[in-house]
C-alpha cells in the first residue's frame, strides 16, 4: 500500500526538478548580458560581480533571519557553499580571462559537470548513468563550438590553473548544495542560498574593495543594443533574476534531480547567454556558434533520457525493500526526458 501511494508523486517531483533547473540556467545565462551594459558604462568586472553577489545576499536577508539556525546546524556547510559556489567561482574566472582568452577560460569552467561525474562516481561511489556521462561529453563539445575556442587559443600555465579552480569551484556548488539535504541536520536549500550569497559576498567585499568604484553611475544610463535604459534596469535584473532566482531555483533542483544530471543541465547557461547576448546586444551568431548550441542541448537531452544497464538489474532486488538507487535513477531520467521535450517545443513557440 506505502509503494503504489508513495510511487505517483516522485515522477512529479522529478519534474519539478528538472523545470527548476531548466529556470535556473536561463536566469544564470542572462547575468552576462545584464552586467555587460554595467561594465561599459564605467564600472569595473570585479566591482559588478561584488553588486550582484551583495545584492542579492541584501535580498535574501529576510530568508537568512528566518532559517538562522542553519548557521548553528551546519556552518561548515554554509561556509563552505559561499566560499566555493559563490565567491570561489567568480573569483577564479576573474583570474583566468586576465590571462588567458575568455572563451577558453568559459570552456574550461564549464569542464564541471565532468568533473562531478567523475566525483560522484570515484569518490562518492555512486552510481551514473550512462546517459549524463555521454551527455557530458558532448555538451563539453558543443560549449568548445559555442565559445569559439580555436580563436585565440594560448596556453598560459596560471590562467589554464585558476579556470580549473572555477571548475572545480562548480563542483562544490552542486555537490554542497546535494549534501545540505543529507546527514542528521538537513539544511533547508534556500538557507544555502541565502548564506551562501552572505558569506560569499563578505569574502568578495575583501577581494575587490567596493568602496572605490563609482557607484553614482547605477543613476544614470546604459547602452544596450543602441537603446539608452536606466542603470538600474539592468542592474536589477542581473541581482533579482540572474543570481538570486537562479541560486535559489539551482539549489533546489539538485535535490529532486542527482547532482550530475543538474549539472550537465547547467551546461544550457552558456548557450542562453550567447543567445541572449544576440538578441539583446546585438552579438551575431555564427554557425559553429548555432552547431555548438545544439550540441549542448543534445547532450543535456542524453543526460536526462539515457538509461543505465545496471537499472535493470538493480530492478530486480528485493521486492519491497525500496527503490534502488540506479533503479530510482532510471525513473528519474525518464521522467525529466518527457518534460525536457515540452520545456524546448514551448521556448521555441515563445
Amino acid at each position: 500500500m506505502h509503494r503504489s501511494t508513495a510511487s505517483p508523486t516522485l515522477p512529479s517531483g522529478r519534474t519539478l526538478g528538472l523545470s527548476l533547473a531548466l529556470v535556473s540556467a536561463f536566469a544564470f545565462g542572462g547575468s552576462g548580458t545584464a552586467a555587460k551594459p554595467l561594465i561599459e558604462a564605467g564600472l569595473s568586472p570585479l566591482h559588478v560581480v561584488w553588486l550582484r553577489v551583495t545584492g542579492a545576499a541584501v535580498a535574501l536577508l529576510p530568508v537568512a533571519y528566518r532559517h538562522r539556525d542553519a548557521l548553528r546546524r551546519r556552518p561548515g556547510l554554509l561556509l563552505g557553499f559561499g566560499l566555493l559556489a559563490v565567491a570561489g567561482v567568480q573569483a577564479c574566472y576573474f583570474a583566468a580571462i586576465s590571462r588567458i582568452p575568455v572563451g577558453v577560460a568559459l570552456l574550461i569552467e564549464y569542464l564541471g559537470p565532468p568533473l562531478l561525474i567523475g566525483y560522484v562516481k570515484f569518490v562518492q561511489r555512486k552510481p551514473i548513468t550512462r546517459g549524463a556521462a555521454i551527455g557530458a561529453g558532448v555538451a563539453v563539445a558543443g560549449l568548445a563550438c559555442v565559445v569559439e575556442v580555436w580563436n585565440g587559443l594560448s596556453f598560459d600555465a596560471l590562467g589554464v590553473l585558476f579556470a580549473l579552480g572555477a571548475a572545480c569551484c562548480q563542483v562544490g556548488y552542486f555537490v554542497l548544495a546535494d549534501a545540505g539535504r543529507h546527514g542528521d541536520r538537513p539544511v533547508d536549500p534556500l538557507a544555502v542560498s541565502a548564506y551562501g550569497l552572505l558569506i560569499g559576498s563578505v569574502l568578495l567585499t575583501v577581494v575587490t574593495r567596493p568602496w572605490q568604484a563609482d557607484w553614482g553611475k547605477l543613476g544614470g544610463s546604459v547602452v544596450m543594443n543602441g537603446h539608452t535604459l536606466p542603470a538600474l534596469l539592468p542592474a536589477a535584473w542581473m541581482v533579482l533574476v540572474a543570481t538570486v532566482l537562479a541560486y535559489l531555483t539551482g539549489v533546489i533542483s539538485v535535490g529532486y534531480l542527482s547532482p550530475p544530471i543538474a549539472g550537465v543541465v547547467a551546461n544550457l547557461e552558456a548557450v542562453v547567454a550567447t543567445v541572449t547576448a544576440w538578441v539583446l546586444l546585438g552579438e551575431h551568431l555564427g554557425l559553429p556558434q548555432i552547431a555548438g548550441g545544439l550540441l549542448v542541448l543534445a547532450g543535456a537531452f542524453a543526460a536526462q533520457a539515457g538509461k543505465p544497464a545496471e537499472a535493470e538489474v538493480a530492478g530486480a532486488g528485493v521486492p519491497g525493500a525500496g527503490v534502488p538507487v540506479a533503479a530510482e535513477a532510471a525513473v528519474d531520467v525518464a521522467e525529466v526526458a518527457d518534460v525536457s521535450g515540452r520545456s524546448s517545443r514551448t521556448s521555441r513557440g515563445d
